[in-house]
């Protein structure tokens, strides 16, 4: 009898539908075709390139996916799980500085029996999660289990100048699983986004404190980005430094080291307060905060804030603790000092010359062992630390001089730097063209940054060559700005 009831219960079991909500229906495969400009010669652009991510749906009829699987796109067509239909989508929204991105798809049939995934919590160091997507080398979606192992903030590889909150889990991330959802408990808990080449069985994905600020910036319609205050500081655990400011010795408290110009903080701040608390979280004397049990940068505490608001900072100035309200703001040249997106690269051209802007994308094209490298380096990445009010709104350099009769003789590395054009000091691309338009006659004077250094072109030469020059070589028009 006993054992007539335990095989009807397990033919009951057994017989007992499945869950009606399936994760990986809502997970979508995505081919994009893009096209990069050419950094070097900006009013081109390079060859379409093909390439396949994964996204997933949530509520509102969107596709969540990486803003590198879609940057620079010229058509995305995305498939649902178990479809041989392909489906055209379109980019809503992108943040390219926290690499995800919302798509949109017009035909409802997309849609059609398919259940939104929702958001879950940061999961804890030491849970397992499964990561869902179609990694490159296979149609079917593929499935892999691992284990949380570090939660910290992360360099995020798309930009290559911003580090927000990440997560490191030794499930597998290949390419082709960029977009797709990293699932704990029926929930997404991240967005699998990056590898690092040589660390093997790690890969990363997105959280949900990122992603949830990236859906709260576009309720309005506009992404603007994870703001910065303008703040470095440096821990504050030598005893005697905390006796001389009159410091309790508790284990709190990291010193403002400098404060970057034209950011809120310069008014708010001075150099030596003590940071002891930035909004609900504990500032540690080794610059680090408590964020759900992880021990992280105070950068962490700072990037909850949406562009705008006013972050509550405790500070320590003259021997007492002092409430501060600092405004956290989008630091538009931050964006500009990391990789570019979406919008094709500015540039002027005169007589051979081709002149841009100064980025890190123009940065990547010049060669290791270039002189003219390090000097770039320190315009992008030092100069605004180090000497604030020598720094130019848009520093301009030479991307190629183009092998012409009023170049002939010109000796112009790619990537040099423009102090000044006919005595006019360059700190934009548009002052280019105002300083060849005020000499018409004789010899334009070109002066780099590197001290002493100079060169000539002949006005009338230069001028007489323009339109061939720019025939001969396919340039469409002389200027982007």
């Amino acid at each position: 009898m006993r054992f007539t009831l335990w095989l009807l219960l397990l033919v009951a079991l057994s017989a007992a539908p499945a869950s009606a909500f399936d994760p990986e229906k809502a997970v979508v495969q995505i081919f994009t075709a893009s096209q990069e400009p050419d950094w070097v010669q900006p009013w081109q652009f390079g060859s379409v390139q093909r390439s396949s991510g994964s996204g997933f749906i949530i509520k509102g009829r969107r596709i969540m996916t990486n803003a590198h699987v879609v940057s620079w796109a010229r058509q995305v067509l995305v498939k649902r799980f178990d479809d041989p239909r392909i489906y055209v989508a379109r980019v809503k929204f992108v943040g390219h500085d926290c690499d995800l991105a919302l798509l949109e798809v017009d035909d409802s049939l997309f849609f059609k029996d398919i259940e939104p995934l929702e958001f879950g919590e940061l999961p804890k160091v030491r849970s397992t999660v499964v990561t869902y997507g179609y990694p490159a080398g296979g149609e079917q979606i593929s499935f892999t289990r691992g284990v949380v192992s570090r939660i910290e903030l992360q360099t995020y590889a798309h930009a290559g100048n911003r580090s927000l909150l990440g997560v490191q889990t030794d499930a597998a991330i290949n390419p082709g699983n960029s977009g797709g959802p990293v699932i704990q408990d029926g929930k997404v808990i991240g967005v699998a986004f990056q590898g690092i080449p040589g660390l093997e069985n790690a890969g990363f994905f997105i959280p949900p404190p990122v992603i949830e600020h990236f859906i709260e910036d576009i309720s309005d319609g506009v992404y603007h980005g994870f703001p910065l205050t303008g703040i470095r500081t440096r821990p504050l655990q030598n005893p005697a430094y905390r006796r001389k400011l009159k410091l309790p010795d508790n284990g709190l408290g990291a010193r403002v080291d400098s404060l970057i110009a034209d950011m809120p903080a310069r008014e708010k701040l001075r150099v030596d307060d003590v940071l002891l608390k930035i909004g609900d979280h504990e500032v540690g004397s080794d610059g680090n905060i408590v964020y759900a049990g992880n021990r992280l940068q105070l950068a962490a505490a700072i990037q909850e804030a949406q562009h705008g608001a006013e972050v509550p900072f405790t500070v320590w100035r003259d021997g007492r603790e002092q409430e501060v309200l600092v405004p956290a703001v989008v630091d538009e040249n931050d964006q500009h000092r990391g990789r570019q997106y979406d919008l094709p690269p500015r540039y002027f051209f005169f007589g051979g010359l081709v002149f841009t802007t100064a980025s890190y994308d123009l940065l990547r094209t010049v060669g290791a062992s270039s002189p003219a490298r390090q000097a770039l380096m320190y315009e992008i990445f030092y100069r605004r630390n180090e000497k604030p009010e020598t720094l130019r709104p848009e520093p301009v350099a030479v991307s190629t001089v183009l092998q012409a009769e009023s170049t002939a003789n010109l000796r112009i590395l790619p990537g040099s730097l423009i102090d000044k054009i006919n005595g006019v000091k360059i700190d934009r691309l548009e002052d280019v063209v105002k300083a060849f338009a005020k000499v018409t006659d004789g010899q334009h004077v070109i002066e780099f940054q590197k001290e002493g250094q100079f060169e000539c072109l002949d006005h009338k030469a230069a001028s007489a060559s323009n339109q061939q020059i720019m025939k001969l070589y396919g340039i469409p028009s002389d200027r982007r700005l």
